[in-house]
């Protein structure tokens, strides 16, 4: 198969509004959907895709559209990753969940696929795209299995997005083309006394006469049995407290790091997740990421760009159980001589639920168009993450109960939906931490 990103990149550079992804388009047959992106193209390009203008800046010739509404290229997109999830990922989703393992096919396809370098630039090996091409790119993996989606997305919105913004001009030439081809990321901040309180951590970093050394631990971090590249987050100045934290860039072969336990986990159970240690790592003053000191205020800005990626993980999850069972309970299950889809209790539940999924996607491409535009999006950010992990966990939820006994066996997809859900509302922020970020900029908002 083509690559699937790079094969969009001449229609990236012409970005025009065309029709909602919602499951009912998809679902069009190829000439309908064709037809629908023709009748779009005379239209003005949407208020929601614009990057961002100051106040003074005229802006009564743009027509604004709904949030949905996607480009060429995200439309495309989303049915390119949709048709290869579910001809090379779904097949394996069960044989991965059971072995707790990435199948590393999968991994090594992603790479050929492009969909390791959303944002990565032309230039540097990447598909050149923009953020939320890789929001979309993140909802339709989840729709088959959440645990590829999240390696994507870590990959994605952290690592990626991290060398992007704070990696120096040798560093993005040395990694970046890697990290597009070959190359999987991790993102080390959590450690064992320090998870919701990240910036309490324990490991630390000494300048040395070659670079630094560093010592310490991390635990439940992400992608680390499959990555080859980690960034490390570390005290340099335990004095100032988080103000000494500081990023570097290591990599697996470096003396001293290692992984030491692989987590058994309730979901995601494909997607790794361990304990990593380092006993004097040393590591070349090239590595530092950015400037000294200064790793506590990336952090910050990279989990607020993370947490739409999760978000969007959640949606896509949601819709993935939302539409295996009404498939089932429309087409394959029938009591009292009739598909119990026809029941109007069963209906009223299955309207709630997409209903609730269409208010959670809403949130999600609102907090990615904000932050593509250059707009404050931190509580639209907590907000997408915060909804759209209860969603996620009601839908699946209500998934097994509509489809009965085949929901709760491993024989469907059903039950897996459901332990991957519970990871949402835990890693990249906790829903209290959300509900807090969200309180308090009401709090400040309204506050005299």
């Amino acid at each position: 198969m083509a690559s699937i990103c790079r094969s969009l990149r001449p229609l990236a550079k012409n970005i025009r509004p065309l029709s909602t992804l919602s499951p009912a388009t998809r679902a069009l047959p190829r000439r309908s959907l064709l037809s629908s992106q023709k009748a779009c193209l005379s239209t003005s390009r949407p208020r929601s895709a614009e990057p961002y203008m100051p106040d003074d800046v005229d802006t009564s010739a743009l027509t604004p559209t709904p949030i949905t509404h996607f480009s060429e290229t995200e439309i495309m997109l989303a049915e390119s990753i949709q048709k290869w999830s579910e001809e090379v990922v779904a097949p394996k989703v069960r044989e991965m969940d059971e072995s707790e393992q990435m199948d590393p096919a999968i991994v090594e396809q992603m790479f050929e696929q492009g969909l390791m370098a959303f944002e990565i630039p032309e230039e540097y090996g990447g598909s050149g795209m923009n953020f939320t091409s890789a929001i979309v790119g993140i909802e339709e993996l989840a729709r088959v299995d959440p645990s590829v989606s999240v390696l994507c997305d870590v990959h994605n919105t952290l690592v990626v997005t991290a060398i992007l913004k704070y990696g120096s001009e040798a560093l993005k030439k040395e990694w970046l083309p890697k990290l597009a081809t070959n190359t999987v990321g991790s993102f080390c901040l959590s450690e064992p006394a320090s998870g919701s309180d990240a910036f309490a951590l324990k490991t630390k970093a000494v300048r040395t006469e070659n670079g630094y050394k560093i010592n310490g631990s991390k635990m439940w971090i992400t992608n680390s049995m499959e990555a080859d590249f980690f960034i490390v987050f570390a005290n340099l100045n335990p004095e100032a407290g988080y103000k000494g934290i500081t990023a570097f860039i290591l990599t697996k072969d470096m003396k001293g790091f290692a992984v030491a336990k692989k987590e058994k986990k309730l979901g995601i159970r494909a997607s790794s997740t361990c304990v990593i240690t380092f006993d004097d790592v040393e590591i070349p003053k090239a590595n530092l990421l950015g400037k000294e000191g200064q790793g506590y205020k990336y952090a910050i800005g990279l989990l607020n760009e993370g947490r739409i990626g999760i978000a969007a993980q959640m949606t896509g999850l949601a819709l993935g159980a939302w539409e295996n069972a009404a498939k089932y309970v429309w087409n394959d299950r029938k009591q009292f001589g009739q598909y119990i889809g026809e029941f109007q209790g069963m209906q009223h539940q299955l309207a709630q639920a997409y209903t609730e999924i269409c208010a959670a996607r809403a949130l999600v491409f609102n907090a990615a168009r904000k932050k593509e535009a250059g707009e404050d999006f931190v509580t639209d950010a907590a907000m997408a993450k915060l909804y759209a992990s209860q969603v996620a966990g009601r839908v699946s939820s209500l998934a097994v109960e509509w489809m009965g006994g085949m929901g709760f066996v491993r024989e469907g997809i059903a039950e897996k939906f459901f332990r991957d859900s519970k990871i949402g509302a835990i890693y990249e922020g906790t829903s209290n931490i959300q509900l807090t970020t969200i309180a308090k900029a009401l709090q400040k908002k309204y506050t005299s």
